[in-house]
């Protein structure tokens, strides 16, 4: 019988200007990025969720790249990102969660334009569903996904941190000459 080892889940907290998030990492890269301001909580719910039986360890210094990098993009001064991940989902929200970082820094696109990405058109409530569990806000930027008529739509992070992204991504497109 085939032992299956459970991953130590590495995390920390970010705290930049008024941003304080936990962040989660295994040995093979980033797997969690919070919601702005939310508990510890939210952090190990997850964490028992999709990775049962394995243990939280804080390490802030194991974590010092994805920080410097995450704090790096709320500076405005990174616009996309080296780091590893280790994100685990379906294989369609594995194809959602890759169309999203083809969606470049200060841009938007609709939850159609992702299911026609993906080539399932009629999957766009599925796509929602998808972009609404990825475990990795920021860094695979489904805060850039807005409705058909360009409204905002819902974000695991909350309303607030969305436009609050968003916003910050503009701002670095004007600041680089881009008016888009």
């Amino acid at each position: 019988m085939e032992t299956i080892t459970k991953p130590d889940l590495y995390w920390t907290l970010i705290t930049h200007e008024d941003w304080n998030m936990h962040i989660a990492a295994t040995s093979e890269g980033l797997c969690f990025v919070g919601s702005q301001n939310y508990p510890f909580e939210e952090l190990s719910v997850w964490a028992h969720a999709r990775f049962p039986g394995s243990t939280l360890i804080r390490d802030d210094e194991r974590l010092q790249t994805y920080m410097e990098e995450l704090i790096e993009y709320l500076s405005g001064t990174r616009k996309s990102f080296t780091m590893p991940f280790d994100y685990r989902g379906t294989p369609f929200q594995m194809a959602v969660w890759n169309a999203l970082h083809t969606i470049p820094y200060g841009h938007t696109q609709s939850y159609s334009d992702i299911a026609q990405q993906i080539q399932r058109p009629a999957a766009v409530r599925a796509v929602g569903a998808a972009i609404g569990a990825n475990p990795v806000l920021i860094t695979v930027p489904c805060h850039r996904v807005i409705g058909k008529s360009g409204a905002l739509t819902g974000y695991r992070g909350g309303m607030d941190m969305k436009t609050k992204l968003l916003q910050l991504e503009q701002d670095g497109m004007i600041a680089d000459g881009d008016p888009h």
